[in-house]
């Protein structure tokens, strides 16, 4: 059974092969699976984590290849439902010099609405969650009437199995239909989380700080908080009570497609791993599962894809131990 649920989007990521250049320029697209719960399911089962994904695609030749590529990737598939109109979404992602990338659009069908956004609260298999540690989502399945029943649900289930819920705020204008909405609809989610992910953006967006134990303090129910800042700067973390900062790792990136999401992966790992009691007793452990989880994230942006690189936990510690 699946010691981890990802629940949300999954969909297919056109990452530019060229480098540098406008949407109008790209000769060529890499097709990728994509969608942030898939990339930390993924990047969890290459770390040894059993896991499950809850999402809706279409009833499309697309939607199947999706479904088909999370089994191969050892994904437990009995969540994902498939919409018998809507189509299944594409990603068209822009690269820079430096391998930071850009949501370009959706495409190319004509329309609006895609199967990610229709996830039904009905169809969750609730069997799921009665061996899960840890359910993960973002907001961007938030930004849908229908998927916010479906993840409020979840939210439940998880409560009634005592499942930690992770998340990872992953902002993402172009998904939301009104994104001026957007930070009231996502505080809505605020106290039922009990370990938040953030860029610094994000954080300074949502919260006017940019210190994980300061958001910490905001949140009653959070056990654990981490704000990423790319190449840019220091990782700030809080989780039971420790505090600190990790530097990120200098990688030649090629895409960093999804380095966001191999960190969470990274540090859902390493939760399972030591378990919370142990974290809560040694701060040294703290500042380790960081580390950790940095590397992870370093390591995952070094092929084009979010899932391409993703690391095994020798290829972890090989890599840690030449730092």
């Amino acid at each position: 059974m699946a010691r981890v649920i990802c629940i949300g989007e999954l969909l297919w990521d056109y990452v530019a092969q060229e480098v540098g250049v406008a949407y109008s320029e790209v000769q060529q697209w890499s097709q990728h699976l994509g969608g942030a719960p898939a990339n930390v399911a993924c990047g969890l089962q290459q770390l040894g984590l059993s896991t499950a994904l809850i999402s809706c695609v279409g009833s499309d030749a697309a939607g199947q290849a999706l479904i088909d590529a999370c089994t191969t990737q050892g994904i437990e598939i009995k969540g994902i439902q498939q919409h018998p109109l809507l189509p299944t979404r594409q990603v068209h992602i822009l690269r820079s010099q430096d391998g930071d990338r850009t949501v370009a659009g959706f495409g190319p069908d004509a329309t609006h609405d895609f199967a990610d956004r229709h996830l039904q609260a009905t169809q969750l298999p609730v069997s799921l969650f009665e061996t899960a540690e840890y359910l993960v989502l973002g907001t961007l399945a938030w930004a849908a009437p229908e998927n916010r029943q479906a993840l409020t649900r979840a939210l439940e289930l998880a409560d009634q199995f005592q499942t930690k819920v992770f998340l990872d705020v992953n902002w993402r204008p172009l998904f939301w239909e009104n994104p001026e909405t957007a930070p009231a609809l996502m505080g809505q989610l605020w106290p039922r989380i009990d370990f938040l992910k953030l860029s610094a953006e994000e954080a300074q967006f949502l919260f006017k700080t940019t210190e994980a134990a300061a958001i910490a303090r905001t949140i009653d129910s959070l056990e654990g908080v981490w704000i990423t800042n790319g190449a840019q700067g220091a990782i700030s973390y809080y989780l039971s009570g420790h505090t600190g900062q990790v530097q990120p790792f200098k990688v030649a990136a090629v895409d960093t497609t999804g380095a966001g999401d191999s960190f969470v992966a990274g540090l859902i790992a390493q939760l399972s791993q030591y378990g919370l009691a142990a974290a809560h007793k040694n701060a040294t452990l703290v500042k380790t599962l960081t580390t950790y989880a940095a590397a992870v994230g370093a390591l995952s942006t070094l092929q084009l894809g979010a899932i391409a690189a993703q690391p095994t936990p020798a290829q972890v510690e090989q890599f840690l131990a030449q730092q």
